[in-house]
């Protein structure tokens, strides 16, 4: 078949005793869908999980890619700390550095942590700044006052070139000369140059996930991995764990009980994940080629990327309280579909809350999912991984590793 625009993948997951994702409060997420409350784990932290895996099957062991790193202190931490541990650079001019890059970065309330959104940054990135920062500081190491004006301009935006030229710039045909009047020649373009020049500036991170940073829209990056929040297709089930901790000291004489007393909640649940991969996005933000060109492009990259994701999605578990809920489990069930129309959710086969069973839960999808294809017609490719015996319209059954390079040798064509 001609390789598709996108891999939806569908899965069940079983937890019990389990606190996997908590709001404000301390307790369980959770969402009202069908008139029921249900226990709900956001899309934030299945993608946290599946960014920062480690065992054999991570994105960081992926070849030829790039690590990220998501901090409000990326300039201070990554790029100026290893300076001033390097010493002969004055503490004023790396402080004026520091901010004029930070506000270059993370935009005019850039000077202060509080002011700072976090940003995902590519490696290769944080590079270039903490070279730029070195070249600076080595051509003023005393003057903080040139320094910091060295290291402005760092990212020259249509907007600053308005608003520095009172809007005389209509069109932006010669953005580039008025930059390098305005902003102190080449520099100022550097930055912007070097992002389109690298491989993956925003490292793999970035390029299935995305980013958006405000100071510099010309950084975005649109997600190619999309990923909904998932939720228990059966109505919560939750309870308070109560638990006190004993004193291993206490001598015989003191006050008899335990030493703290306190309570937690925990939830049980099946819940339905949903992941949509946009394939000509992915090929774009891998390969640095434009969105139309992805099937000329080489795609070899883009499939062991979604060989290991489905490894991931399949076996890697949110949550949190490891120490005392081991919220460790598999997928009973992982279905995937590769295709070229609109992707839609299967969620709907659980608006109606189902039992907390996972025949149940495998009986109300595979209907719902004959249901469309009877309105709308089949036409994506299927393939499902499942514990048990199910019979999914128009899929094969295999097991995992069959499925992840099944799914990989269609997005590779």
């Amino acid at each position: 078949m001609t390789t598709p625009r996108f891999l939806q993948i569908h899965t069940l997951h079983s937890y019990p005793a389990a606190l996997l994702n908590r709001d404000d409060s301390g307790l369980a997420k959770r969402m009202q869908f069908g008139g029921a409350v249900r226990t709900r784990i956001s899309s934030q932290c299945l993608k946290r999980h599946w960014r920062v895996a480690q065992d054999e099957f991570s994105l960081r062991n992926i070849v030829s890619t790039t690590e990220a790193v998501r901090s409000r202190n990326v300039v201070d931490r990554e790029v100026i700390d290893p300076l001033r541990i390097a010493g002969n650079i004055s503490d004023e001019v790396l402080t004026a550095v520091g901010n004029a890059f930070n506000v270059e970065i993370y935009g005019d309330s850039g000077t202060t942590e509080t002011g700072r959104q976090p940003l995902l940054l590519g490696l290769p990135e944080v590079e270039y700044l903490h070279s730029r920062a070195k070249t600076i500081c080595a051509e003023s190491p005393e003057d903080a006052t040139v320094a910091g004006q060295l290291a402005t301009g760092l990212l020259v935006t249509d907007e600053k070139i308005r608003r520095a030229t009172g809007n005389a710039l209509r069109n932006l045909r010669n953005a580039k000369n008025a930059a390098e009047q305005l902003f102190g020649g080449e520099e100022g373009w550097n930055f912007q140059a070097f992002r389109k020049s690298a491989e993956l500036p925003g490292g793999l991170e970035g390029a299935l996930f995305g980013r958006m940073v405000t100071s510099d829209p010309g950084a975005n990056i649109d997600a190619a991995i999309h990923v909904a929040h998932s939720f228990t297709v059966h109505r919560e089930e939750s309870e308070s764990d109560y638990f006190s901790v004993v004193d291993d000291l206490q001598r015989a004489d003191e006050d008899a009980g335990a030493a703290h007393i306190g309570d937690m909640e925990l939830t049980a649940g099946l819940f339905y994940g949903y992941v949509v991969v946009d394939v000509p996005g992915l090929v774009s933000n891998l390969e640095g080629c434009e969105a139309g060109d992805w099937e000329t492009a080489d795609r070899e990259l883009a499939g062991q990327v979604i060989h290991n994701l489905l490894h991931l999605i399949a076996t890697v578990s949110p949550g949190a309280k490891l120490g005392s809920t081991a919220p460790y489990g598999y997928a009973d069930l992982m279905l995937v579909e590769a295709g070229s129309r609109q992707p839609r959710s299967l969620a709907n086969a659980f608006r109606c809350p189902a039992r907390a069973r996972i025949d149940d839960a495998v009986a109300k999808l595979t209907v719902h999912l004959q249901k469309l294809d009877d309105a709308y017609g089949a036409r994506e490719t299927r393939q499902v991984m499942s514990l048990d015996d199910c019979d999914i319209p128009l899929a094969e059954r295999l097991c995992l590793d069959d499925l992840a390079t099944w799914t990989a040798d269609t997005v590779r064509g």
